[in-house]
């Protein structure tokens, strides 16, 4: 790749009036490609569930912080808890957690044995978390920033993609690669100077192809993944006919690659597939117990039988909820049974086949925790039997501490499949469901 001063303005004047064009022909392949980030990550139904436990996860690594009992670990941690919830949203961040692992010989990042430190982490947090304009965050980034804290660079950039996703891009090796190689630019890792340089391109991007791309910078972030994971190859710099049909045909190629990984997006597709039986069976259960169902917001028209999934549910919680704290995030539990009345919640049930165990913990605990009305006969986390040790694990994180007094239980979807003819034709409120569960905490 050239890194002449011509090539680096590539976006303006390298590749003249066809750049837009081939960056046009780009995107739209990206957004085509069914393994590309925008189908297989940005578009996925449940990244937009996880958005709020993350968030919930920085509030109690704040208020650890503030209260001085966060310690000086990562293991165990509730920053641990929370970045492992970022890692696990897919390929794009993957190893998000790197940058916050102790490193004792290289004593970073200097947050676990620095109490000044660690309350400047804390304050960073804090004021994204409580600001709503970019320069507001940017000026948190400038502060402290100043204080050159080892090994707390723009890594921290992910954690603040998930408080400002319309403000503050996502950050790695290979969206940093990307943009590079997009552009012409030379942005380094590590510095958040280097992190607000290429924000700006980025956002300028974002502008000048926004009909492609989204207001949410996680499109444009996934873009920039792939380019620089080397899934698609870079426009040519130089303005020739050969140079453009040489790269429209290995673009073409990764049509052809996609084939390759059709197997794995059908495992993908499978298991969207289970989870919406297992909330059929939990929807099917519950009007035959006699209660009103209500469905995930975002899973309610999903296929299931000869209809949908939420045919013959409820569509509004009750306002209890509706206008009380972290509604948005109960309107996302994957299935809840309310009474007759529609006055309150009953049960709350979150199906976790494959996706994190941690954030379907988090939306309960906004039911539970937010009346005392709300779930009183039982949280219930539903997942295959396999699972079950990885719940209890979760639960003993210290950012659940408050679980136990919840009695949150485990419903196998072995014991669930079994038992639930049964329980429907003999069963009497919820009883049935209680004595094939498991009580965690």
């Amino acid at each position: 790749m050239p890194t002449t001063a011509t090539s680096q303005a590539l976006p303006e004047t390298a590749m003249g009036a066809s750049a837009p064009d081939l960056l046009r022909v780009l995107m739209q392949r990206w957004r085509d490609d069914p393994s590309g980030t925008y189908r297989s990550w940005f578009l996925w139904e449940e990244r937009l569930k996880n958005f709020r436990s993350i968030r919930r996860g920085i509030e109690q690594v704040v208020q650890e912080i503030s209260a001085g009992s966060f310690g000086n670990l990562y293991r165990g941690s509730s920053l641990e808890t929370v970045v492992s919830s970022v890692s696990e949203q897919r390929q794009i961040f993957k190893g998000a957690d790197h940058a916050f692992l102790w490193k004792p010989k290289l004593r970073i990042p200097d947050i676990y044995e620095s109490s000044d430190n660690q309350r400047a982490f804390g304050q960073l947090l804090h004021a994204c978390s409580c600001c709503n304009t970019a320069e507001q965050v940017i000026a948190a980034i400038h502060r402290i920033d100043q204080l050159a804290i080892k090994g707390l660079g723009p890594a921290v950039a992910n954690l603040l993609y998930f408080l400002h996703p319309t403000l503050m891009p996502p950050f790695n090796t290979a969206i940093v690669k990307g943009y590079n190689l997009l552009t012409g630019k030379k942005v380094k890792l590590g510095k958040w100077e280097e992190y607000l340089a290429m924000r700006t391109g980025i956002l300028a991007l974002n502008e000048k192809y926004r009909d492609l791309l989204s207001n949410d910078l996680g499109a444009i972030g996934g873009l920039l993944f792939d380019v620089g994971s080397g899934r698609y190859p870079v426009p040519p710099l130089e303005e020739s006919d050969a140079a453009r049909r040489a790269w429209e045909e290995d673009l073409a190629k990764v049509r052809e690659e996609a084939a390759g990984v059709k197997k794995k997006l059908d495992a993908e597709r499978e298991n969207d597939r289970t989870h919406t039986n297992v909330q059929g069976w939990l929807r099917d259960l519950g009007k035959a117990l006699g209660y009103e169902v209500w469905i995930a917001a975002n899973d309610r028209r999903r296929p299931y039988l000869n209809g949908q999934l939420a045919d013959g549910c409820v569509e509004a919680l009750p306002d209890s909820i509706e206008l009380g704290p972290g509604a948005e995030a109960v309107k996302l539990i994957d299935v809840l049974w309310l009474d007759k009345e529609r006055k309150r919640v009953m049960a709350a049930f979150e199906v976790e086949h494959t996706t994190s165990i941690y954030s379907g913990i988090v939306r309960m605990l906004d039911l539970a925790l937010g009346s005392d009305l709300h779930a009183s006969e039982g949280l219930f986390l539903v997942a295959p039997d396999n699972r079950e040790e990885e719940v209890r694990a979760q639960l003993m994180r210290p950012a659940f501490s408050r679980v136990a007094d919840l009695k949150v239980r485990f419903l196998p979807y072995g014991e669930l499949d079994k038992h639930r003819e049964a329980i429907a034709r003999f069963g009497s409120g919820i009883k049935g469901v209680h004595a094939i569960a498991r009580v965690l905490a």
